[in-house]
């Protein structure tokens, strides 16, 4: 009996000191600031959008819209409602990551508002469902390693979501790219869903066999490579991801899988012999597709001269160069402009509107957003000690950042044009949804960085709670099995 009391009494002061020692980590100002502070900053990025909001009404219709108090106070919940979650689930990830995406996904609205009423309200439709999935993914994904377990699964997921529009009845074809899956109503591109399980599926992979691909024991006369059996399936996957994107003719999508391949070999290696390999590969590609096809010819010669077919071919990329020279160093002025001379305006070319009635300062102010979260990605990778967590986080970052830059660069005329989404601001649910999932997912690799970082407390999920309860349960009830090992 006496022995049971001082079980019960190390247990208690072993307990007593596990809580006092959470309450101190508690009590740590930094997650605290940082949680204060993306709350600071989504309230600034909320007043910014319905200043923008209220402008572009008194530009096009000079005077104040009738709900512009409603709008401002639906963005603010449904932002309010992802700070809420993140502060209670993810207290110790990057303050900048929602509110930057919150303004780029405010100023894209705001547009889109101004370039058609009917999108508008679709978007403000797949905007709530972007935020519900943004709070069901910090909450059901609570260590970013559980990811790992389902590389396989998540491979053939994307694999078969790629291949999706291929399939007759479902897949369609829009503005020249088989990218669309037609279920009724809705419309949506399951490509968008499979980059992000590509994504995970090469940083589980490379997470495993890094050392065995970089140690390139295969030799083929002078030549040392890794050995096929390793590089394989990663190949493959990658493969396949381009070869199918190059069937639909989505060729930006194309570049983003290969960039993100090359990327994550690079950095799961640090081997720069990727970069080069991969360099070659793509002017290879490159030049074969521009010999091959004839709607990459066209691409190329738009890009080499748009004027020489400007009320044709060239006419697109012709009306936003205009649009970015009306717009000047300031803009004509949210509602003053004239973003619907450029077709698809809302989709493609929305970084023109932007550009023509907020001027260079606006279009500057939109590319440090970008750059301000990629920054933000690549501190979080450099900041996470476990491998599969940076490889996730550089490559959700690479999918940012590039597909930014490719959209881009085609407005401006640096790259040939590719026709993608600008990430949180263009018209677009599967983008957005895809986007607000990869958005959480960073989020949840920096809170986990900052945990392993003795931050704030490694607090355990709720299904190891569930895991410990049952244990608990069983203990007390005398059924556990001696030398019994409980996951979680």
């Amino acid at each position: 009996m006496s022995e049971t009391l001082t079980d019960h009494a190390d247990v208690a002061v072993v307990e007593t000191r596990r809580q006092a020692r959470r309450r101190r980590h508690d009590d740590s100002p930094l997650p605290r600031r940082r949680r204060n502070a993306e709350l600071t900053l989504i309230v600034m990025a909320v007043c910014i959008t319905g200043a923008a909001y209220t402008l572009a009404a008194l530009g096009t219709n000079a005077e104040i819209p009738p709900g512009i108090v409603v709008f401002v106070a639906f963005l603010l919940g449904l932002l309010l409602l992802a700070h809420i979650v993140v502060r209670l689930v993810a207290r110790g990830a990057d303050p900048t990551l929602l509110p930057l995406a919150a303004l780029l996904h405010g100023i894209g609205f705001v547009m889109i508002t101004r370039l058609d009423d009917e999108l508008a309200g679709l978007q403000a439709t797949w905007s709530m469902i972007a935020i519900g999935v943004f709070v069901a993914t910090l909450v059901l994904i609570q260590r970013p390693g559980d990811l790992a377990r389902y590389r396989w699964m998540l491979f053939f997921g994307g694999a078969g979501a790629l291949l999706l529009p291929l399939v007759p009845g479902l897949g369609s074809n829009i503005n020249g790219a088989r990218i669309w899956v037609s279920l009724g109503p809705i419309n949506f591109q399951p490509g968008e869903f499979a980059k992000l399980a590509l994504a995970i599926f090469f940083a589980a992979y490379l997470a495993d066999n890094r050392e065995v691909i970089a140690a390139r024991t295969w030799k083929v006369g002078p030549i040392h490579l890794p050995e096929p059996r390793f590089i394989l399936p990663i190949g493959v996957a990658w493969g396949f991801a381009v070869v199918v994107m190059v069937a639909q003719r989505d060729l930006g999508s194309s570049l983003l899988f290969f960039t993100l391949f090359v990327v994550m070999m690079w950095v799961a290696t640090e081997r720069i012999a990727y970069v080069w390999i991969g360099l070659v590969l793509f002017a290879g590609a490159a030049y074969f597709a521009w010999r091959r096809f004839t709607h990459v010819q066209t691409r190329v010669e738009i890009w080499q001269d748009p004027w020489s077919d400007s009320l044709d071919k060239g006419y697109q990329i012709v009306q936003a160069l205009f649009g970015l020279a009306d717009g000047g160093l300031t803009g004509t002025g949210l509602g003053r402009g004239n973003p619907n001379q450029v077709p698809e305006a809302q989709n493609d070319f929305i970084f023109a509107s932007i550009g023509e009635e907020l001027g260079l300062i606006g279009a500057t102010a939109i590319l440090m957003a970008y750059l301000l979260i990629v920054g933000a990605g690549l501190r979080t990778a450099l900041r996470t000690e476990r491998t599969f967590e940076k490889l996730l986080a550089v490559g959700l970052t690479t999918i940012i950042g590039v597909q930014a830059f490719i959209i881009i660069g085609g407005v401006i005329k640096v790259v040939p044009l590719t026709g993608i989404t600008l990430p949180f601001v263009s018209y677009g649910g599967s983008s957005l949804v895809t986007n607000y999932i990869l958005l959480a997912l960073l989020i949840r690799v920096s809170d986990s960085a900052s945990r392993r970082l003795g931050e704030m407390p490694d607090e355990p999920t709720t299904s190891e709670r569930w895991a410990a309860w049952r244990l608990r349960r069983r203990v007390r009830s005398g059924r556990t099995i001696p030398g019994e090992v409980v996951s979680g």
